[in-house]
């Protein structure tokens, strides 16, 4: 039987990937509840997840420095660390001690039905590319980075669902071999704007690593960029704004945003305007109003690198310090032998 956690707060891990510059989708979608809800209600632990990075080509210098700018925008957004711990994966041994653990886990079929595999190697195989062997596996390290806290939620979009349900196999599977060495966590969806969608591609999802960036508002972007790119956003056939996902995606989206922003009911929303500009101009206001202190917060924090340097520091040591017993034990668990 898989352990439970009733002595103390529930426990939260998540993490960004340093693949790119952050967006007003990871915001919206997740870095603003980690802010507001989650590093006040559970022992929370947030991660830039710099391992993950290395699955595709990277250049490394480029890599250091997202890894630093997402920390920083991480602190800027208002996660304190008084009330919950920020680091950097790389820094915590334990993720890798684990993943490999996870790997012996896990099956092979399993790890090649997940989503994010199969379409990036279908990509680069219509290329004449292969792919590295890490994005085959690095699942399981997701899984050791959710696994080694005794992590009972883990605040995901819909796109990930799939990745803690594979942590959740695991960490059973582990357990009925080996003794109950893992907590069994759980997906946590936030109610609104999940999904924060491309502005030229309302079909897919603002993603921080895409090529064209048209579409993506990133949380650094300076006030006329951003404000050109929701009035430059598509829209839909007709004229009259109303809240339709399925018909009418461009508007849905920036209505989203929209309420996102605001608070309100997107629908409600949609009966407040009466053409499509009055909405994206709206829109763009809302969205520079709600970034506006994250960049000041961020560029108070890059004139003062050591503050930065010390919260890295002390998270690391204390996700350490919460890692190491339980990956110990899972070492113990399967058999090896402890170093004397």
């Amino acid at each position: 039987m898989a352990q439970t956690n009733t002595a103390r707060r529930p426990r939260i891990f998540s993490g960004v990937k340093p693949t790119g510059h952050l967006t007003l989708g990871n915001y919206l979608g997740a870095v603003r509840r980690w802010v507001e809800e989650d590093q006040y209600r559970a022992d929370a632990l947030f991660s830039v997840v710099d391992l993950h990075a290395l699955t595709v080509d990277h250049d490394p210098a480029r890599v250091r420095r997202l890894t630093r700018q997402a920390a920083t925008l991480l602190l800027a957004s208002g996660l304190d660390p008084e009330h919950c711990t920020v680091y950097v994966q790389s820094h915590v041994d334990e993720h890798t001690r684990l993943s490999y653990l996870m790997e012996c886990t896990a099956a092979d079929g399993e790890m090649r039905r997940m989503i994010q595999y199969k379409e990036k190697t279908a990509r680069e195989w219509e290329r004449g590319g292969s792919v590295r062997l890490s994005l085959l596996t690095y699942p399981a390290l997701m899984a050791a980075d959710i696994l080694a806290f005794d992590t009972d939620e883990v605040p995901v979009g819909d796109d990930q669902v799939q990745h803690v349900e594979l942590a959740r196999d695991l960490a059973q599977r582990f357990n009925q071999r080996y003794g109950p060495v893992f907590t069994v966590p759980r997906a946590t969806r936030p109610p609104v704007a999940a999904r924060v969608m491309d502005l030229q591609d309302p079909l897919s999802k603002m993603g921080k690593s895409h090529a064209e960036t048209a579409g993506i508002v990133y949380l650094l972007d300076e006030t006329d960029v951003v404000r050109k790119k929701i009035m430059r956003a598509v829209t839909d056939s007709g004229t009259d704004v109303v809240y339709d996902p399925v018909q009418r995606p461009g508007v849905a989206n920036l209505l989203d945003v929209l309420a996102s922003c605001t608070g309100d009911k997107p629908e409600v929303l949609a009966e407040q305007f009466t053409s499509y500009g009055a909405l994206k101009g709206a829109v763009a206001e809302a969205v520079l109003e709600l970034l506006r202190p994250v960049r000041a917060r961020h560029a108070e924090l890059c004139a003062d690198p050591s503050y930065v340097d010390g919260v890295l520091r002390a998270g690391a040591e204390r996700a350490r310090g919460l890692a190491r017993p339980r990956v110990d034990a899972a070492y113990a668990a399967v058999g090896l032998l402890p170093p004397a």
